[in-house]
């Protein structure tokens, strides 16, 4: 109790920080719209899906995911700004969860996370996407973009760690980041790749994410008969909490050396 009471404090900590800096906030909504707007009208005006139409359909369940993928940079930088500048020891000498500031950040990221998503989905609707299936369907393809964001998180967390240092770390995910996108299913399905590039987009887990998400919000999607295209909804879970298990526990023992 007193680690979940600890960790809900650092996530207001982490929140106020945003409030109080409206540079930051004009960055969290101005990146979403500007994806959804040059990516849904610059290529969604000129190219279609084969067979299926709406090439604008099929582009914006991917936006959303590279969007929650580029949220990484900046948990990395922030928690490596609080390393570098000694936040992380000042911490350590006041009575509270060592697991507070790492859960914190986590926590204030999912909340950003959900306002990032709100505004991608209001945003997409006005250029023209919806959703097919229902409500369910679709409230499960958000849970599953968010699930992948928490995943990320820790990536973040655990890079902010390892590198501390803000211009280090902005340098060093964004062609992390960039390859991962380009090499999924975000903008061109595997199908129509060669056969040795589709089977890693087919495999990345941004792949699976953004199929599963396609299929539940009921957009265009090529599927494929490989064994990572029919088993989407599987992998779009697997992965994530793979990541999870992976970088938290990761982040934790970088933590604690940060403090020795």
């Amino acid at each position: 109790m007193r680690a979940l009471t600890d960790g809900w404090l650092m996530a207001g900590r982490n929140m106020r920080h945003v409030v109080r800096a409206p540079e930051e906030i004009i960055l969290y909504f101005t990146l979403p719209i500007m994806f959804v707007l040059v990516f849904g009208y610059v290529f969604g005006s000129g190219m279609t899906v084969p067979g299926q139409g709406s090439y604008r359909e099929f582009l914006l369940p991917g936006v959303f995911v590279m969007t929650m993928l580029y949220g990484l940079g900046a948990t990395a930088s922030a928690i490596a700004v609080d390393a570098g500048r000694g936040v992380v020891d000042r911490f350590r000498s006041l009575p509270m969860a060592r697991s507070a500031l790492l859960s914190g950040r986590a926590g204030a990221d999912l909340v950003r996370a959900c306002l990032e998503m709100t505004t991608l989905v209001v945003c997409g609707l006005l250029v023209g996407w919806q959703w097919r299936e229902g409500i369910g369907p679709a409230l499960a393809a958000v849970a599953l973009i968010l699930l992948l964001r928490v995943a990320m998180t820790w990536v973040g967390i655990l890079f902010g760690l390892l590198v501390p240092n803000p211009d280090t770390v902005a340098v060093v995910v964004f062609p992390l980041a960039f390859p991962l996108t380009a090499l999924s299913n975000v903008f061109v399905a595997p199908e129509l790749m060669p056969d040795w590039l589709g089977a890693i987009a087919a495999w990345n887990p941004l792949s699976a994410t953004v199929a599963a998400a396609r299929d539940l919000f009921g957009n265009p999607g090529l599927g494929g008969d490989s064994w990572p295209a029919r088993h989407a909804l599987e992998l779009a879970i697997a992965w994530p909490l793979a990541l999870i298990a992976v970088a938290a526990p990761a982040a934790v023992r970088s933590y604690r050396r940060l403090g020795r």
